[in-house]
């Protein structure tokens, strides 16, 4: 536990920087652009690197390059050396091609993953916003490459450091957007897209040079490679498949979900993909603040222990990793469900956007919250078949995922009003995540031969018996504000600083009170650096 606990506590602190710059940078972007016609166009623009990277090379970092790379560095006379360097090769060669050919195809992409009922205008615009984003796509590849060979050898904090820089770097193009450019995609100029698109692609390569920095001075030196027989790349290839057919199935949801989120932009202006993107990624901060650390760590050490036979201690780090991830999410999530409209008024309430799409936001991220239990642990889960090299499981149980949340999309696009469709696409993901978390724990315990349900669950229930009155604090403390003034910018700091604050007081106060030992244990590292 203190071993994972300091190697989470470095990365947490890098991640926890990344994330709020990056919560900065989501809202100068919103203010920039809003959440009507451009703001879809951008943010549907914007997503796509990451689909193409995730589909090519980004869903098997995890899950089978790590592991590789940790048996090449054990059974290669190099330490692995040779190995990393034809991972970087293939890398570079391969996602430096795929960016080429997406600027080519950028506007069947972007007819592809938009709603039929978008204007050719809005369509065109972009596709130009894309032509200057897909770039992106080759640097992904060098950094994310960087950072996993960075991870294999303990090094955890440049990885979690080096997209503060790029969140710098886009906040400073959002505000010269916001100073210079057009918020109406009638008078948009391809100058002020070409300030979008390659302000946003310049803050990526920033993040790539400083991996690739860090990777030299831990002692990475590249030499292209290009040999691949003997290299044991042919079982990457073989163990890929599986995970290749897991990130096409999530992209096809992901599809699914934007085709309906971007139709309910254009029949309720502001409540469309902007509303549902902006929501999602402010989910994601607690989600990346800790279990992205957590896993980070958890991983590399679960796939030794899974090699060396010690399923024993996997199960340790697994149960460990839970807890700890757990302590913090439990919490965060509830308070997102009561305090998520107050969080989107602070963050959005400025320059192009109105304080109506502000709270539209906060109501989708409140249904988010209920969804960032399941949603972690299911990627805690997906970490116990990747130890054995299993991606065959993951890739079946997200197919029983996108059927499920396909289906649920589909009728809430269909069913509801249309200013409630993207509140009931979030209510489709937390659905989908509750059932596959269920049905991916079975597995896993099957896998690895017992998870501790029973402890963890205690362990769990003692932390939501914690956070359930802190919750309810943050809620008296809104009722209060809300009978006393309205919803503002202000007033909403206030709420978030003084309920906010009372009820994570009242949750550490609680759990200490209850034996958490994770919270315990973070009250002493606290106190200690306090102390120091």
């Amino acid at each position: 536990m203190s071993r994972m606990l300091r190697a989470s506590a470095i990365m947490a602190a890098g991640t926890m920087v990344s994330r709020l710059t990056g919560f900065v940078r989501t809202a100068v972007v919103a203010a920039a652009i809003g959440t009507f016609a451009l703001g879809d166009a951008y943010n549907a623009a914007y997503q796509i690197p990451y689909i193409l990277f995730d589909l090519l090379i980004g869903g098997v970092l995890s899950s089978v390059v790590v592991p590789l790379i940790v048996k090449a560095q054990k059974r290669d006379p190099d330490g692995g050396k040779a190995f990393e360097q034809r991972l970087m090769t293939l890398a570079i060669l391969v996602l430096t091609a795929i960016a080429a050919l997406g600027v080519l195809l950028a506007r069947p992409i972007m007819e592809l993953y938009t709603a039929d009922n978008w204007t050719d205008q809005k369509i065109g615009v972009a596709t130009t916003l894309a032509t200057f984003i897909l770039p992106q796509i080759a640097f992904f590849g060098v950094g994310a490459m960087a950072g996993a060979i960075l991870n294999t050898r303990d090094r955890f904090a440049a990885p979690m450091w080096a997209p503060v820089l790029n969140n710098l770097v886009v906040i400073g193009v959002a505000l010269t957007y916001l100073a210079v450019g057009k918020s109406d995609i009638a008078t948009v100029t391809r100058s002020d897209l070409a300030l979008l698109g390659i302000g946003t692609t310049a803050g990526i390569v920033i993040q790539a040079i400083v991996l690739v920095i860090a990777l030299h001075r831990a002692g990475f030196r590249f030499r292209p490679r290009f040999g691949l027989r003997g290299t044991g790349l042919g079982e990457a290839a073989r163990a890929a498949v599986w995970t290749f057919v897991y990130v096409g199935v999530t992209q096809l949801g992901f599809w699914v979900t934007t085709k309906l989120a971007t139709g309910a932009g254009e029949r309720a202006p502001g409540a469309g993909n902007s509303a549902y993107a902006y929501a999602f990624q402010l989910f994601q901060l607690p989600y990346g603040i800790i279990a992205v650390s957590v896993i980070t760590a958890m991983l590399p050490r679960m796939s030794r222990s899974v090699a060396d036979g010690r399923l024993d201690e996997a199960r340790s780090e697994f149960n460990s990793g839970v807890r700890l991830v757990s302590s913090v999410i439990v919490p965060a999530g509830l308070l997102l469900m009561v305090l998520g409209p107050a969080v989107t008024t602070l963050i959005f309430s400025w320059g192009h956007m109105t304080q109506e799409s502000a709270l539209y936001i906060g109501n989708v991220l409140q249904v988010f919250g209920l969804a960032l239990v399941p949603f972690s642990l299911f990627q805690l889960l997906l970490r116990v078949f990747y130890s054995f090299g299993d991606t065959r499981t993951p890739a079946i149980i997200a197919g029983v995922n996108v059927m499920i949340n396909a289906s649920l999309s589909s009728v809430a696009y269909f069913v509801l009003p249309d200013r409630y469709i993207v509140i009931g696409l979030a209510f489709a993901f937390l659905i989908t995540y509750v059932a596959g978390t269920a049905v991916a724990w079975i597995l896993a315990s099957r896998r690895i031969g017992g998870l501790g349900g029973r402890a963890v669950l205690a362990g769990v229930s003692r932390m939501y018996i914690a956070a359930v009155p802190a919750a309810f604090v943050a809620l008296a403390i809104l009722w209060l504000t809300r009978e006393i003034t309205h919803i503002t910018p202000v007033s909403s700091a206030v709420v978030l600083a003084v309920g906010g604050g009372a009820g994570l007081l009242l949750y550490m106060a609680a759990a200490h009170r209850l034996r958490v030992p994770e919270v315990r244990s973070i009250i002493g590292l606290v106190a200690g650096r306090v102390g120091r």
